[in-house]
């Protein structure tokens, strides 16, 4: 291929320069529209993913796809924030609507079930720009020393650190692997019944389990017996094919299942489990500290002789000036950000100190076994909660021991 060709969703050979060509989907749509029709069902979804395959940029070995989620962040904050900043009520309009439109979007893609780069890029984007305008902005005024400068940039760097930690594996489990390579080589492909010396056996059981085989540590979670209590079988998974340990959930966006699964979240488009639990936490208390430092540090400087709080409801010569109007826009900004997540914090950290997570917590409430307590902001099931000093001690030890294996891996 060269720089401008690709290979398309339907597997055909393509060029940057027919991107506008040969779309039926998209013909038909404007016809229609023209015409005053109705589009015919799917019709849109087929032109979302026609659009979203030809959107690519020139690459040495063949054109780049470019996610179309990530390019709304980059292209409408700055905008939005700069026509924000011309006057208070262009201020208010935006800096309501925007965490509506965003709320909007977070509900359309989880109905879908849906993943989607357009939270983690608003995040990264608006982190990258709101450190942009403080040094265009603020710290030209001469009012913010040296050394406070490289707190906050040691804050924004450990967060990223923290962030990149939680982005790796979230705990998954070992999926299964098929056993059609052994078939083809002139094994019985039938149920095998294995004993060991412990009484355990190892009988696959019929439908998709028995066609599917297990190596490494995936073969303690993927035997199923005959015999099984009822308890366990309730924690067999279908769709990954294995039973579950214990607070193990399987996600529906990333199709695997978690060890101590908590919740998938949008904002580092991946799920919280055992493994990442605690870099998560810290990424969200460095964003807190730092975002925070970072609001004083501009209200000193376009407020003068206010303080914080007061400086954010009543600056009057905020809009004196454009640098002054944006930056005081863009502090509103970090605070309603600073709000929502300051908000996942304090549930995370009252789970932890009950020993909950987000998903039994949902699941307690959906079976009406759990105990809302202050005032509704934690759900206590109960069954693993033993103090909260208990409780952080299990949470700061996640991760530190590899999962057990079964006995028949030891054996």
């Amino acid at each position: 291929l060269c720089c401008c060709e690709y290979v398309d969703r339907r597997g055909e050979r393509n060029h940057l320069a027919a991107c506008c060509c040969d779309c039926q989907d998209l013909d038909e749509g404007c016809e229609r529209w023209l015409t005053c029709k109705s589009l015919p069902p799917g019709a849109l979804e087929r032109i979302a993913e026609t659009v979203a395959d030809r959107v690519r940029v020139p690459w040495f070995a063949g054109a780049v796809k470019i996610n179309v989620s990530l390019v709304p962040p980059l292209v409408l904050l700055p905008v939005l924030l700069h026509v924000a900043a011309l006057h208070f009520l262009l201020g208010l309009v935006i800096l309501t609507s925007l965490p509506a439109v965003v709320l909007w979007y977070y509900y359309l893609t989880h109905r879908r079930k849906e993943r989607t780069l357009f939270f983690l890029s608003l995040g990264l984007f608006s982190l990258g720009y709101m450190y942009y305008v403080f040094l265009q902005e603020v710290v030209p005024r001469g009012h913010v020393g040296f050394s406070q400068v490289v707190a906050l940039t040691c804050g924004l760097v450990l967060m990223l650190a923290a962030l990149s930690r939680a982005k790796k594996d979230p705990g998954y489990l070992p999926i299964p692997v098929s056993n059609e390579k052994s078939s083809h080589q002139g094994l019985p492909n039938k149920s095998v019944r294995g004993g060991s010396s412990n009484g355990l056996h190892g009988v696959t059981t019929s439908g998709a389990a028995s066609s599917r085989a297990v190596n490494g540590e995936a073969k303690g979670y993927s035997r199923l017996t005959a015999e099984e209590p009822e308890a366990v079988k309730k924690d067999w998974c279908t769709k990954c094919q294995l039973v579950r340990p214990a607070r193990a959930g399987h996600c529906r966006l990333c199709g695997r299942c978690v060890r101590r699964l908590d919740h998938h979240c949008v904002w580092i488009n991946s799920c919280v489990g055992e493994q990442n639990h605690q870099a998560f936490i810290l990424a969200l208390s460095f964003f807190m500290l730092t975002s925070v430092y970072g609001i004083t540090l501009t209200l000193h400087t376009v407020c003068r002789g206010r303080t914080p709080f007061v400086a954010l409801f009543y600056c009057p010569g905020a809009y004196s000036d454009y640098s002054s109007a944006l930056s005081f826009t863009c502090v509103w900004y970090c605070a309603i950000v600073t709000a929502g997540m300051g908000y996942i914090l304090l549930i995370q950290l009252l789970n932890i100190s009950y020993n909950v997570t987000e998903r039994e917590a949902r699941l307690a409430l959906r079976d009406n076994t759990g105990h809302r307590l202050l005032g509704g902001l934690v759900i206590d099931t109960g069954q693993y909660n033993r103090g909260f000093l208990c409780n952080w001690g299990h949470f700061l030890s996640l991760g530190s021991s590899p999962p057990q294996r079964s006995a028949e891996d030891i054996v």
